[in-house]
Order: C-alpha cells, then sequence, then structure tokens
C-alpha cells in the first residue's frame, strides 16, 4: 500500500486515538520510523488533539472521517443520559448522620427503660420492706399471744356472755407477779360505730368497779389480745359496751361479758 494510500486509510488516527491492537500498534510504529511522512503525519494528528479542535485537522477530508466512522462502526444510536456525579462524601455524612441519631435515640430509649426498671425496683423495694414490717409486727403480735397463753402464772379468768349478748364471751390473763393483764377478746362483736368496750376490775363486796382500760381499734387488732392497766384486788371481771372515750361508771345494761375470779 502506497504512503498516501496508507495516510488516507484513517489508520493513523486510530493509532493516535489508541483504537488498534497490538499487532497494528506495531505495524503504524514501524511505518513511521521508516516514513518521514507518516511520522509528520502522526505528529500533525496528535497536535490536533492536544488542540482540542472541535473537528478534524483540516488537512484531513471528509473521505478520511468517514473512512475512521466506519472503521468504528460509529452509528445513530440512543443518547445514554448520564448520571450527574454524585458526591458519595455527602451522602455517607448524612448516613452517619443519621445513624448517629438512630443510636442516640435507643440509647435514650434504653435509658428511659433503665430509669423506669429502677423505679419500679425502688417501689418493689418499698412494698416488700411495708410487707416485711408488717409481718414482722404480726409475729410478734403472735409471739406475745402465745406467751401470754403459755405462761403458767397467768391467772386465766373466763368471762361468759350476759343479757345483752348472751353468745359473747371473753377472756383474762391475769399475771398477779408482774401485774400485767391482757384481754382476749376474740369472743366479742365488733362494737358500733363511735361506741368502745371497757374493762372493769370488780370488787363484789361492796360492788365496786374500776376502770381498768378500753379495747380501742378493736378492728384493727386481729389477735384481739389487748394490755389493760392492772387489776389489784380484783374479785372479778366485767367488759360493757360504752360510748367512745369510755364512762366513769359501767353502763349494766351493756354489760356483754362477766366473770369471776
Amino acid at each position: 500500500m502506497e504512503t498516501k494510500e496508507y495516510i488516507e486509510s484513517g489508520i493513523l488516527e486510530l493509532y493516535v486515538y489508541g483504537l488498534l491492537n497490538e499487532t497494528e500498534n506495531e505495524e503504524v510504529s514501524t511505518m513511521a520510523k521508516n516514513s518521514p511522512e507518516i511520522h509528520a503525519e502522526i505528529i500533525a494528528i496528535e497536535k490536533a488533539i492536544i488542540a482540542l479542535s472541535s473537528s478534524f485537522s483540516p488537512f484531513h477530508s471528509v473521505a478520511n472521517y468517514e473512512k475512521i466512522k466506519a472503521k468504528l462502526e460509529l452509528k445513530h444510536a440512543e443518547i445514554i443520559q448520564l448520571e450527574p456525579n454524585k458526591n458519595r462524601s455527602q451522602y455517607i455524612g448524612w448516613a452517619a448522620a443519621v445513624l448517629l441519631l438512630v443510636g442516640i435515640g435507643y440509647q435514650y430509649d434504653q435509658l428511659n427503660q433503665t430509669s423506669t426498671q429502677v423505679a419500679t425496683t425502688e417501689i418493689e423495694k418499698a412494698k416488700l420492706e411495708k410487707e416485711f414490717n408488717f409481718l414482722k409486727l404480726k409475729n410478734t403480735a403472735n409471739e406475745t399471744s402465745l406467751a401470754v397463753v403459755r405462761d403458767t402464772k397467768n391467772t386465766v379468768v373466763a368471762l361468759g356472755g350476759q343479757a345483752v349478748a348472751p353468745e359473747s364471751s371473753a377472756k383474762v390473763y391475769w399475771n398477779q407477779d408482774t401485774k400485767v393483764v391482757y384481754i382476749d377478746a376474740a369472743g366479742l362483736p365488733e362494737p358500733p360505730e363511735g361506741m368502745v368496750y371497757q374493762v372493769w376490775a370488780l370488787k363484789l363486796s361492796p360492788l365496786t368497779p374500776t376502770s381498768i382500760g378500753l379495747l380501742e381499734d378493736f378492728d384493727a387488732n386481729e389477735q384481739k389480745l389487748f394490755a389493760v392497766n392492772n387489776a389489784n384486788e380484783a374479785e372479778a371481771f366485767g367488759i360493757t359496751l360504752e360510748p367512745k372515750g369510755g364512762s366513769l361508771t359501767p353502763t349494766m345494761e351493756q354489760l356483754y361479758t362477766l366473770g369471776k375470779v
């Protein structure tokens, strides 16, 4: 192939554009070494590219462009819309910010749950302490009741029901050494609102009643075991129902129980 034809074939443009294979590149390189015209043409093409000419070199004909176009198999094709270059670092920053907010929200939620659990634990602790103290007091009351009942030094006086309440009963535990008196009022009915049971130590000749105490907070006392004052030289005991605060003398019409020592 003659030099002119070789130049007009368009292969030199492809060589400059880097579109030839290795074998074709070596062929053009050899031709350029052996032909000053070919070498000069390659230089011209490179200068045209460097100058960013809006068209191919004016030294080349339209026929050369068409040959290059055919070689490249350029055809009318659908224009591919390229995605604009996205700033990945920006999206990474936003993603990190979102993750940070999610993390903070999670930590806040965990903190709230922990605070709620702590508050619940404190409430449960206070409740258990209250129940423990209640059981402790109840146990102390039970132990006291057992100690009173089992004390062999106690004089036990049974009080029977009287006309106003024949089904009533009570017991007096009287330790004459310690002067301690307990009343077991489990056999008495709940007193009406505004009323209270009053305990009397009695001397029989002549009949002399002495108040030794009130059975207050009757419904709150589960054991119905009440400590009252010393009975002194009592020969009998009686329990009457009196107005709240007690009376100076017993209301005999409201005598619930009576028993002789």
